[in-house]
């Protein structure tokens, strides 16, 4: 049976996130059928293994996942979900902005654009749990976690607070894997749904 994995593609780096999935998957050698696709309706949902929540401006993807009817069946989603960025404000419980309608589906409180609009971006070499080498992390109006439940697994933390936690088949980063060429982290979020 082949792997299917959706990329939100209402706003945001999407093709990007479809890149980075081809690439950690042709890297796997994941045996069978492999498609990585653009997400664009809830009636996709159902048939996905797994799905990217990109980076983008976090009001507005959660104003369309509303619009679009995608609120309860991503809430109700038996895969694994991959956030990054403006996704770890979408899969929160708590959002410091009453514009975002928090899907839930992680226990941790997040302050958007955590940096200020001065420091808009930046780079640095992360420490994550369980990877034997730094993460070449690239941070762009980033996020971050104040707060989490004792469920949550936190993989790495800066001065700031939270940057990239796990909780059962969901993985949320508060940077960017899928603007390098490291695919550590979505090769371990796939390993995770028991994709190799």
């Amino acid at each position: 049976m082949g792997v299917k994995i959706g990329v939100l593609a209402l706003q945001g780096d999407v093709s990007e996130h479809i890149r980075a999935f081809e690439e950690a998957l042709r890297q796997m050698e994941v045996s069978g059928d492999a498609a990585v696709v653009p997400l664009r309706k809830a009636g996709q949902i159902p048939d996905l293994d797994a799905i990217a929540i990109p980076g983008g401006e976090s009001t507005t993807i959660s104003r369309l996942i509303d619009k679009n009817g995608m609120y309860f069946p991503l809430t109700e989603f038996e895969g694994g979900i991959f956030a990054t960025c403006a996704g770890m404000v979408i899969i929160a419980s708590k959002v410091d902005d009453p514009r975002v309608h928090p899907l839930g589906l992680i226990g941790i409180e997040v302050e958007r654009n955590a940096f200020g609009r001065q420091k808009e971006s930046f780079e640095m070499d992360l420490p994550i749990a369980g990877m034997d080498s730094p993460f070449h992390a690239v941070f762009i109006r980033a996020p971050v976690a104040v707060r989490h439940d004792p469920d949550v697994q936190v993989l790495a933390r800066i001065d700031a607070g939270i940057v990239a936690v796990t909780h059962g088949k969901h993985m949320a980063l508060a940077f960017h894997p899928e603007l390098g060429h490291d695919y550590r982290l979505h090769q371990r979020f796939l390993g995770t749904l028991g994709i190799s």
